[in-house]
């Protein structure tokens, strides 16, 4: 990439340093104790990561080997005998955790519960012996289906208590979807409910799965367990469908932990790309039981006390992460919501962290943008003082976005911790911790001890400071993805092979475009391909995005190339407006000039289409690649299963 990338965003200079009494309080919360850890990890990344395994982890059995790496192929404690479930529940039973409260849970209707470590431990064995008597065995593939309900958790975590790899699908996805996951994972059981509630309406759900599996559609299904959450009226097919309800009550509350190889794999977690088929990414019990806790720990800076929000679904990498997976392996208390922000309550969000006391919240920028747009009274009339973090995820948050978020939601007084990671990584990469490192608006600063990253081009050579490249991983780390689910030639070309390995050494292509600045801060531009060309001058996506957004009018912007036979690219611009503005050719005229006041004449956008909403995932991500289809004038291509509303598609396309 050249010099004249991502000028405008990547020269934010305003730096915020962790407040002291913050600091005070961390876990790690002075810069030599984080300097010591860095070098310690840097100069030995596997006895690094194995003296944290050790002295942070139960294993039944020790490993013989820290790391077998066979490019692109990683064994992380070899032959170790761990289960990821004893670590997140067994162990917190015999400590004053017993009663603790490990997940809160809040319906959308209003409805709540609370489990203790001792209360979720009876019901994830309880689940564990139902899948037992319905024919799950160790090494069987479980699908699970579901809102965002306890029983979800509670499923994954029986999966994992005996062995059963489960593959989660959103519940959000169509029947097709479901089915593609279900066949490739080739799942005996799938985990549904009858509905579920989101955004003021009622999903069904297992009329999905019975779209999903008729006329044999997944001749691998032989049960399918239901939890009734809405009491809607579903067909239940006799010897194949069972009520969670009536089974549990014979169901015992004790089932032993299944001792499992360190390499086993714990979950396949489908990701769209491009082209091609979803891509089953497979992550193994533990070196992703160590990884996620040692992240969960220092980067949330976790307090015994503390109630932790993660806003994700766990039908996505962040919920295994950082709802179920890295919390209870800490023994922290854990917050699941049903819903999400909504006509009927725009917002619930502060709702939930006034009732609860939330003192640690996670949450997208998507999200964070729609705040804005909705306004910042609906956050000024609840008391959120209990806040001490706040923390992004999913994509690049830009610096206006950063800063109402710093301001109003955390008062100016909570740091952020800006994370970059992926489905493939398992894991946090980049972020900064939150007592030692002081953060710049946009920046994700730097690497988690024991991560070793660089910025380089495509035959592998590292770049100068403030030149934009090519974000790559150098060394193995504990969760690393093991493959693509019954496809190792697709995880070799995907991720291995497109950048040129250097010196023996084989480097992880996570897609991303980035820079390193002077201070060693990374800035994380988004996916490779959502850099524009122009007139040799490569600008990122998320330049002019931020550039937009910082106009009163814009609340969010979508930003992608369009061919151009002078240009080589153009820039065409997607914008959705604040309520109180209305598209017309004088604000088109006013954001080009805008834009180029912002970052220069070479960004400004050929074409600016205004629109009432984007194309997203489920997950809250705008699908730039149907942008960039619609803007070249192009056929959708690729995977849209993902696709949260295709009247959004269809609307921008007419």
């Amino acid at each position: 990439m050249s010099q004249s990338t991502i000028e405008s965003v990547l020269q934010e200079k305003r730096l915020f340093n962790p407040p002291r009494d913050f600091s005070s309080r961390a876990t790690i919360g002075s810069s030599q104790h984080y300097e010591e850890l860095y070098q310690k990890a840097s100069s030995n990344p596997e006895q690094f990561w194995a003296e944290l395994a050790q002295q942070e982890l139960h294993w039944f059995k020790p490993w013989d080997k820290i790391l077998d790496w066979k490019p692109p192929f990683a064994q992380w404690f070899v032959n170790g005998k761990i289960n990821i479930t004893y670590n997140c529940l067994d162990r917190h039973l015999t400590t004053e955790r017993r009663n603790k409260a490990a997940l809160i849970w809040e319906g959308e209707p209003g409805d709540s519960r609370t489990l203790t470590y001792a209360q979720l431990h009876r019901e994830v064995c309880q689940m564990a012996n139902a899948m037992k008597q319905l024919g799950v065995c160790k090494g069987d593939r479980v699908g699970i289906y579901m809102p965002m309900i306890p029983e979800a958790a509670i499923a994954m975590l029986a999966c994992a208590r005996i062995g059963a790899p489960h593959t989660v699908v959103f519940g959000g996805f169509s029947a097709q979807a479901l089915q593609d996951r279900l066949l490739d994972a080739e799942a005996k059981l799938v985990v549904t409910a009858d509905s579920g509630y989101r955004k003021d309406k009622i999903v069904p759900l297992k009329a999905q799965v019975d779209r999903a599996l008729a006329d044999n559609g997944v001749p691998s299904v032989t049960n399918v367990l239901v939890v009734q959450r809405t009491k809607e009226k579903v067909s239940m097919e006799p010897g194949r469908d069972h009520w969670w309800h009536e089974v549990q009550p014979e169901m015992s509350g004790h089932c032993p932990a299944e001792p499992m190889d360190s390499e086993d794999m714990l979950f396949i977690l489908y990701t769209s790309g491009t082209t091609g088929k979803p891509k089953g990414v497979v992550h193994t019990t533990g070196g992703y039981n160590l990884y996620t806790h040692m992240t969960t720990k220092w980067i949330f800076d976790l307090q015994e006390t503390d109630v932790y929000w993660c806003t994700a679904d766990v039908g996505w990498i962040t919920g295994h992460s950082y709802i179920v997976y890295g919390p209870l392996s800490n023994g922290a208390t854990s917050l699941m919501y049903e819903g999400v922000p909504r006509p009927s309550n725009p917002g619930c969000f502060w709702d939930i962290v006034e009732k609860y006391g939330v003192n640690i919240f996670y949450t997208a920028p998507t999200a964070i943008r729609a705040f804005i747009k909705m306004g910042e009274h609906l956050p000024k009339a609840r008391d959120l003082s209990s806040l001490r973090l706040l923390g992004t995820v999913g994509e690049p948050i830009n610096p206006s976005a950063w800063m109402w978020y710093h301001e109003v939601i955390g008062g100016g007084r909570c740091p952020i911790v800006d994370t970059w990671w992926q489905t493939e990584t398992g894991g946090i990469m980049i972020s900064p911790l939150p007592g030692v490192t002081p953060t710049k608006p946009g920046s994700a600063t730097r690497p988690f001890p024991g991560i070793i990253v660089d910025v380089v081009d495509l035959d592998g050579n590292p770049v100068e400071d403030n030149e934009g490249g090519y974000l790559i991983i150098k060394h193995p780390w504990p969760s690393m993805m093991r493959t693509v689910h019954k496809d190792p030639d697709r995880f070799r070309r995907t991720y291995w092979e497109p950048i040129s390995p250097r010196d023996n050494q084989h480097f992880y292509f996570a897609g991303d475009g980035a820079k390193r600045d002077e201070d060693g801060y990374y800035w994380v531009m988004g996916r490779v391909d959502d850099v524009i060309n122009v007139s040799g001058h490569r600008l990122g996506t998320m330049e002019v995005e931020s550039a937009l957004v910082s106009h009163p009018a814009v609340a969010e912007a979508a930003v992608v190339g369009r061919p151009d036979e002078v240009k080589g690219e153009d820039i065409f611009a997607f914008v959705t407006l604040e309520g109180n503005y209305t598209g017309s050719e004088s604000l088109v005229q006013e954001l080009k000039q805008h834009v180029v006041q912002e970052i220069g004449a070479i960004a400004r956008p050929g074409e600016i289409r205004f629109t009432d909403a984007m194309p997203k995932t489920r997950s809250g991500k705008i699908m730039r690649r149907l942008l960039r289809n619609l803007a070249a004038g192009e056929e959708i291509g690729g995977d849209t299963s993902t696709l949260e509303d295709r009247s959004v598609l269809d609307k921008l396309r007419s």
